[in-house]
């Protein structure tokens, strides 16, 4: 059952502080008889840069249409800076800034000028929005186009503008979706340091597809798929602990993958090989990897995934030995850790609670 607006208050009073500008509470959406978003939690604080990670159809898109207040929740609660997003919608989202993938432009208009017509939407003081308009102008780079058609400015000049909006009301919960899209190199890497520097006294929570990006920016990662949060937690710490804890401080230990590479004489000798890898100790999954051919020579890859609490040196040591014994020439070995993409493949294609919801 959905809680009443009696019980979001409390909820709201019971958990707010100072520093807690983002709560989102065993949240739920369906559509119809399509269950969207099921029982989603977290909790951002002031100086918190959140990633929102996952896959098409995850329910990234309808939970961040929740906490914007474009959407009510089935039940849960989501409070922004104490405030409820449906029993006191108007005040959570005064405290909210946020810029979708497309932002709503009017190519019509210049930035000053769509900026000047923001700020009468959000109800800003006359008396202040000059300087507001000023300072969000200075801070996404805007000074040279301010005053130029919207509709003649580029992707990249567009997506700073909508950026500059999202802004433009001093908001402590800042929610951007894609916020590098269409930008060039120089742009993203000033951009990565406007949201390090604007997260100081509020909270950031970006959805992005480029992997190495919330690496970089995010000091928290939230992995959703089919609806639920998979994983939470900082960047490293989900890499190094993916799969289980490492079984007796074993030196070496974790999560990670053996690669290696061999040239092979004949397909028997290639079956052979890899049938022997799968029946390694230690070992998981065992995949091809790209064949780098070289002339007049077959090269064949394998990527031998350890097992939770695997030793890597044992494990690196137990494929060299298959390798020679199989009589192949060893070209290369060497070992991955676990990075932000694989642990994002791990959770969301081969999580065995995610095949038995699919």
């Amino acid at each position: 059952m959905g809680c009443g607006h009696g019980e979001r208050a409390w909820v709201a009073a019971s958990v707010y502080s100072d520093s807690l500008m983002l709560s989102v509470q065993e949240v739920s959406k369906s559509y119809g008889r399509f269950q969207a978003v099921t029982g989603v939690s977290f909790a951002l604080e002031a100086g918190e840069i959140a990633g929102l990670l996952g896959p098409n159809g995850a329910g990234k898109t309808t939970t961040i249409r929740m906490i914007t207040g474009f959407l009510p929740p089935d039940r849960g609660a989501i409070t922004v800076c104490g405030h409820d997003t449906v029993s006191a919608s108007i005040e959570a989202r005064r405290r909210i800034g946020y810029l979708p993938e497309s932002a709503p432009l009017h190519p019509e208009m210049t930035p000053r000028g769509y900026l000047a017509f923001r700020a009468a939407l959000y109800g800003m003081p006359r008396r202040g929005r000059a300087a507001a308009i000023g300072r969000v102008i200075e801070r996404c780079w805007l000074g040279d186009v301010a005053n130029k058609r919207i509709g003649k400015l580029s992707k990249g000049y567009r997506q700073r503008v909508g950026l500059a909006s999202a802004l433009l009301h001093d908001p402590k919960v800042l929610v951007l979706d894609e916020p590098t899209n269409a930008l060039d190199p120089t742009q993203v890497r000033e951009t990565r340091g406007l949201i390090g520097e604007l997260a100081r006294d509020r909270v950031v929570l970006l959805s992005s597809h480029i992997l190495s990006e919330v690496e970089i920016v995010c000091s928290r990662v939230i992995v959703m798929a089919r609806g639920r949060i998979r994983a939470d937690g900082t960047p490293a710490g989900l890499t190094r602990s993916r799969g289980g804890a490492v079984a007796g401080g074993v030196a070496g230990g974790g999560v990670g993958a053996c690669v290696a590479r061999w040239r092979f004489d004949s397909a028997e000798s290639d079956e052979r090989v890899f049938a022997a890898l799968r029946g390694l100790p230690g070992a998981g999954s065992v995949s091809e990897e790209s064949a780098r051919p070289g002339p007049g020579s077959a090269e064949r890859g394998a990527m031998i995934e350890a097992l939770p609490g695997a030793d890597s040196s044992d494990l690196m040591e137990a494929v060299g030995g298959v390798l020679t014994g199989c009589g192949v020439r060893v070209r290369a070995l060497e070992w991955r850790g676990m990075t932000l993409e694989r642990l994002f493949v791990d959770l969301v294609e081969r999580d065995p609670d995610d095949r038995e919801g699919a």
